[in-house]
């Protein structure tokens, strides 16, 4: 009995982590023949992330009795996902129009000083 218990606890662990995405680790080598041995002359390794799966959130929804989510249909999934990504990015764009008026700001106080203080020097 513990040992099916155990079983379904990985598969809910991979469940979800196909759910939420995940990041694979990836090793590119090529190799080239020198005097007759192989000899290693590139290895390239890169990181390639793997997005969450929809249809693996709606089965967790529905294994753990979250109603709404469950029951759309993948149209409705998608259509909720894109959504929100635009939601995300105008949240950023509005985040990246901040940070650029704070720049600007400090470029004029700046441009300020140094005006102010080239008057005041001319002055004497």
């Amino acid at each position: 009995m513990g040992e099916k218990k155990e079983k379904e606890e990985k598969i809910g662990e991979a469940l979800l982590k196909v759910a939420l995405g995940y990041q694979v680790a990836e090793v590119t080598e090529e190799y080239v023949e020198v005097d007759g041995e192989m000899k290693l002359t590139k290895r390239k390794r890169t990181k390639k992330d793997v997005p969450p799966d929809l249809k693996a959130v709606q089965l967790l929804l529905a294994s753990e009795g979250v109603d709404g989510y469950a029951q759309w249909t993948d149209e409705e999934l998608e259509t909720e996902r894109q959504r929100l990504i635009g939601e995300l990015k105008k949240e950023t764009e509005k985040e990246k129009e901040k940070e650029k008026k704070k720049g600007s700001e400090a470029v004029k106080k700046k441009s300020a000083l140094k005006n102010g203080k080239k008057k005041t020097g001319g002055a004497k």
